[in-house]
C-alpha cells in the first residue's frame, strides 16, 4: 500500500514575540498577482506604514517576484544584462528607458520614481544600496545554476543574506525616518539587521522547499545545502535549521538589549526602526501560510497541522525566457506572468 509522504513544517514562530499584525489599508493595497497576494505581504509585513509606503513596500514585493522569475530562467550572462539595466533605473528614475529592453527596466524605473517622493535622503540611499547588492548577489547565483556550484552552508548564508532580498525588503520600515550611515552602519546595528535577514532565509527557505523540490528548482534553498552537506534526509536538515533559528533567535533578543545610546531623537528612531524589521520573520510565516503562493488553497490548514503532503518532483518547462515565463502554482497549472 502506497504512504503518502508529509512534510513537518515546525512553528517557528512561538516564541518569536512579535505577534502577527496587518495594516488596517490592507483591502486598499494592489493586487497585481492575486494568486501570490504580495498586498498581504505588505500589510504585513509594514502594518503601521502610511498609505503611500505601504504603496511602496507592496509595489517593492511584485518587483521582487519578476526579477525572481525572470532572472531564474537564465545564464549569467543574460542575468548580468538584466541586473545592470536594473541598476541604472533604480539609481535614475528620471530617465527614460530605451525602446527593446526587457520590461524590468521600466517596471523598476516606475517603482523607484514612485517611492522617492515618501523617501528621506538618508533611507532612499540605504535602500538603493541593500537593493544593488541584492541585484549583484543574483548575478552570482546565476553563475552557481549555469556552473553547477554546489556551496557549503557557510557560504551559501552569505550569499543567501543578499539574494534572499531581506535587506532592501527592510527598507520600507525606515523610509519615513531620517537615520544617519554611522548609526545604520554600527556594528550592533548591523548584526540585529542580518539576524532579521537570516531569519527570513530559515522562514522563507522551509516553506518554499516542497514547491521547489517539486520543480527541480530547490539549489538555493537552505534545507537543500544542508541535506547535500550533512549528507542527511530531510528530518535531519530540519533539526539542523531548528537549531540554527533558535541561535539567530537568542542573538537578537541579546542584542536589542545592547544597542547603544545614539541621542534621544536617534535613538527614538532607532527603536522603531528595529521594533519594525523585528515584525518581519512573523509577517513572512503569517503570509506563507495565508497565501496562495506555497500552500495553495490549504495553507490555513496546514498552518494548523504542520503536516505538509510531499510534491512529486516534475521537469521545470525548459526554453522560457523573460516575457514566457511561467509561474508554478500549488493548485493548477503553471501560470504565465502579465506585466
Amino acid at each position: 500500500m502506497h504512504v503518502q509522504p508529509y512534510l513537518y513544517i515546525p512553528d517557528f514562530m512561538a516564541s518569536w514575540p512579535w505577534p502577527r499584525r496587518i495594516n488596517p489599508l490592507y483591502e486598499e493595497s494592489q493586487h497585481a498577482f492575486e494568486q501570490c497576494d504580495f498586498g498581504r505581504l505588505a500589510a504585513l509585513a509594514y502594518p503601521d506604514a502610511s498609505r503611500d509606503i505601504l504603496r511602496t513596500g507592496a509595489d517593492l514585493m511584485n518587483v521582487f517576484f519578476i526579477i525572481d522569475e525572470y532572472t531564474d530562467v537564465e545564464s549569467e550572462g543574460v542575468v548580468k544584462e538584466m541586473v545592470d539595466i536594473v541598476i541604472d533605473a533604480v539609481t535614475h528614475p528620471s530617465k527614460a528607458r530605451p525602446v527593446g529592453e526587457t520590461i524590468l527596466g521600466e517596471v523598476v524605473r516606475q517603482f523607484a520614481e514612485r517611492a522617492l517622493r515618501s523617501a528621506t535622503p538618508e533611507a532612499w540611499a540605504h535602500f538603493v544600496e541593500s537593493f544593488t547588492d541584492y541585484l549583484r548577489s543574483v548575478v552570482s547565483e546565476a553563475a552557481d545554476r549555469c556552473n553547477g556550484t554546489s556551496r557549503t552552508i557557510d557560504s551559501f548564508i552569505k550569499i543567501r543574506r543578499e539574494n534572499n532580498g531581506g535587506r532592501p525588503s527592510l527598507s520600507p520600515c525606515e523610509l519615513h525616518l531620517a537615520i544617519p550611515d554611522v548609526v545604520f552602519y554600527h556594528p550592533y546595528v548591523v548584526e540585529l539587521r542580518m539576524c532579521i535577514v537570516d531569519m527570513i532565509t530559515v522562514v522563507n527557505d522551509v516553506m518554499s522547499y516542497n514547491r521547489e523540490q517539486a520543480t527541480e528548482n530547490d539549489h538555493y534553498n537552505l534545507l537543500t545545502v544542508v541535506i547535500r552537506e550533512l549528507n542527511t534526509d530531510f528530518d535531519g536538515a530540519m533539526a539542523w535549521v531548528i537549531d540554527f533559528k533558535d541561535r539567530i533567535m537568542t542573538k537578537f533578543a541579546e542584542g536589542l538589549q545592547n544597542v547603544p545610546s545614539f541621542g534621544p531623537e536617534v535613538d527614538r528612531a532607532l527603536k522603531q526602526y528595529l521594533q519594525a524589521i523585528a515584525n518581519w520573520p512573523r509577517c513572512l510565516d503569517s503570509w506563507s501560510f495565508e497565501s496562495k503562493r506555497y500552500f495553495g488553497r490549504r495553507g490555513l490548514e496546514y498552518q494548523q497541522t504542520r503536516r505538509v503532503p510531499l510534491l512529486p518532483r516534475r521537469k521545470p518547462e525548459l526554453g522560457l525566457h523573460q516575457e514566457q515565463v511561467c509561474v508554478h502554482m500549488i493548485d493548477g497549472l503553471a501560470q504565465p506572468i502579465a506585466v
